[in-house]
């Protein structure tokens, strides 16, 4: 009897079938485009709404977010002359000249960091006006290649006036480099506000 009741419940449970194992793996499938879908509109929403943040500090508090940059920078200098001295140091595979070297540079990004901490007013000023001579640098030279490649150019016209527009504004950051820092300081605040709205409504709209 134990017999015969085993071979009837072994005819009786079957494996499952065909259909039933595609149905399990199409409803696992939109369940992972699910999570997958939630988590882009996360990170998107997460970076349009930093973005906005920044943009708004930006142009509300345009000196003190430029002061909080200078704080950020000199405890970066100090972190790096740290790293910098204990290899200096503690690296028993370098020769003398390159530990002396090691600790030395050490040294000056931590008094660098040091000085620029104490005094965020007149670092930030004094990175403003970096920004500005670096830009006008790069400006008069994107004039320039313009100007050198004009042959090349498939429009004449616009690529001279590109030219001459990049030139004088590489020259006026040159003259008045804190100007033009507090113009394009203005100019990154407004692009991050208007880049976190379009990050924060391309999260409610992605996937739908």
């Amino acid at each position: 009897m134990s017999v015969e009741w085993e071979r009837r419940d072994s005819l009786t449970t079957s494996p499952p079938s065909g259909d039933s194992q595609k149905g399990v793996v199409m409803t696992a499938e939109p369940s992972l485009e699910k999570t997958a879908t939630n988590g882009i509109r996360t990170a998107l929403g997460v970076g349009g709404v930093l973005s906005l943040i920044l943009g708004i500090l930006i142009l509300v508090w345009p000196g003190k977010t430029a002061m909080v940059v200078a704080a950020i920078i000199a405890i970066y200098a100090i972190a790096a002359g740290l790293v910098y001295a204990g290899l200096g140091i503690f690296a028993a595979g370098k020769g003398g000249w390159s530990r002396i070297g090691h600790v030395l540079l050490g040294v000056l990004f931590i008094i660098a960091g040091i000085v620029a901490f104490t005094n965020l007013g007149a670092t930030a000023v004094w990175l403003a006006a970096f920004l500005g001579i670096l830009v006008g640098i790069m400006w008069i030279i994107e004039g320039v290649v313009s100007l050198s490649t004009l042959d090349l150019a498939p429009s004449r016209g616009w690529t001279i006036f590109y030219a001459i527009i990049s030139l004088i504004a590489g020259v006026t950051l040159l003259f008045s480099p804190i100007w033009g820092a507090l113009v394009l300081w203005w100019l990154l605040g407004i692009s991050a506000v208007v880049m976190g709205i379009i990050q924060i409504f391309r999260a409610f709209s992605f996937g739908k």
